[in-house]
């Protein structure tokens, strides 16, 4: 019996995706989980796993053709199967022919000329090329590539952007050192992104944020004890490991928190799947941890870390960027204070982590200096009461302020 092999959605928002490469040629054997083919969409690139073992017999999308999520690209059949031919790679279509002198424009022929090229760039550019050719107005047809079929490649883009001058951003700041007082530099595709993602969430969620205090001083007393005992293990013992575990118990104890809103339904989630932001070259991804409520410490900090390689490295399978109930973000990492995070829907309630760092507190009746970090929950007033929003951050802040290894695990 013959599987399909569809176009992952690698995120909610997602429409689109491109074959950058095929990693097995038909007729190869291949395994299931074998990475089988590289794509490219507006948000990420990675390497796509085969859904099935057994044997590639059609490939159905070239590479650098760019087609809807959830689109058969190919099939694996079973050893033995009849194979089909792969397709060839996408090409430009020809030049049109020189118009005879005197001969009256073809309006209708040229149109669909038009159209044609348009396609031919499409099929020949990632979106994430056109993306940041959209950002830096750059015609893609001038774009020399240098990918299979004259493909325009990230590198072949950044090159041109770099080649025909700063980028906008570089332009504002040389600008402003030599007194020019304004410039006008148009938004982004991913700010636009950012910006109608953002807004949707508050027109939708009706936003309301708790701020709690919290000591770190004995996390950093039992990481100092275990840090080299984790490396060993292959993983980094960090905060935000330590963070993980309180919010996936916390989450098991309170389900209200661990909810999503479908229309008019409230959806209570069985299981804890908490994601976490991961930085990337272009943007970010929220690989998710699923089921964290039953991983020990050591297992939450080898999924972090593995998670966040795999990310970077385009090694993400599409149903681990997929199924969050809960989401932290950790703007701390770049020193702030505190963050008023908004809410990823269709979920109820996210993270923010702020810089954890020595602060004077009072101990007693005296000043002493304590490892201290504020987090803040921002979470949907329509479906949590503020009673239940604190008891949950109470919950996080009691498991990080006295901490039991024991029960923690490893």
């Amino acid at each position: 019996m013959s599987t399909d092999v569809v176009m992952p959605q690698m995120g909610e928002s997602v429409a689109e995706g491109t074959v950058v490469r095929w990693i097995k040629k038909i007729g190869d054997k291949v395994d299931r989980d074998e990475p089988l083919f590289e794509i490219s969409t507006d948000k990420v690139d990675a390497e796509i796993p085969s859904p099935a073992a057994g044997v590639l017999t059609e490939i159905r999308v070239k590479e650098g053709e760019t087609v809807p999520v959830n689109s058969v690209v190919a099939v694996i059949g079973q050893a033995g199967e009849t194979v089909s031919a792969a397709p060839a790679a996408a090409e430009m279509p020809p030049s049109p022919a020189p118009a005879r002198a005197g001969a009256p424009p073809a309006a209708p022929k040229l149109a669909a000329q038009m159209t044609t090229i348009e396609d031919a760039i499409r099929r020949r550019s990632s979106p994430l090329v056109r993306k940041i050719a959209k950002e830096h107005h750059v015609d893609l047809s001038q774009v020399h590539g240098t990918g299979i079929a004259g493909r325009v490649t990230k590198d072949d883009i950044l090159d041109y952007i770099g080649a025909a001058g700063a980028a906008p951003a570089e332009r504002v700041r040389a600008a402003a050192a030599v007194g020019v007082s304004d410039q006008v530099v148009p938004m982004s595709v991913v700010r636009r992104k950012i910006a109608e993602h953002m807004i949707v969430s508050r027109r939708t969620s009706a936003h309301v944020h708790s701020v709690f205090e919290v000591s770190f001083s004995r996390i950093a007393q039992i990481r100092d004890r275990k840090k080299a005992e984790y490396e060993r293990a292959g993983a980094k013992l960090t905060y935000l490991s330590f963070i993980i575990k309180a919010t996936a118990d916390a989450l098991r104890t309170m389900p209200l928190v661990n909810a999503s809103v479908d229309g008019d339904n409230i959806i209570y989630h069985g299981d804890v799947n908490i994601g976490i932001a991961v930085a990337l070259d272009w943007g970010l991804i929220v690989p998710v941890i699923k089921k964290a409520d039953e991983r020990n410490l050591l297992g939450l900090s080898q999924a972090v870390a593995d998670l966040a390689n795999r990310a970077r490295s385009k090694q993400l399978k599409p149903d681990e960027v997929a199924g969050g109930t809960f989401t932290i973000t950790n703007p701390g990492a770049f020193g702030a204070l505190f963050g008023m995070p908004i809410i990823n829907q269709p979920q109820v309630a996210i993270l923010g982590v702020g810089n954890i760092e020595k602060r004077p507190i009072v101990v007693g009746d005296g000043v002493a200096v304590g490892l201290m970090a504020y987090l803040t929950l921002g979470y949907d007033h329509r479906i949590i009461d503020g009673a239940v929003a604190d008891q949950f951050m109470s919950h996080v802040k009691a498991a990080l302020e006295n901490w039991d290894p024991a029960a923690a695990g490893p």
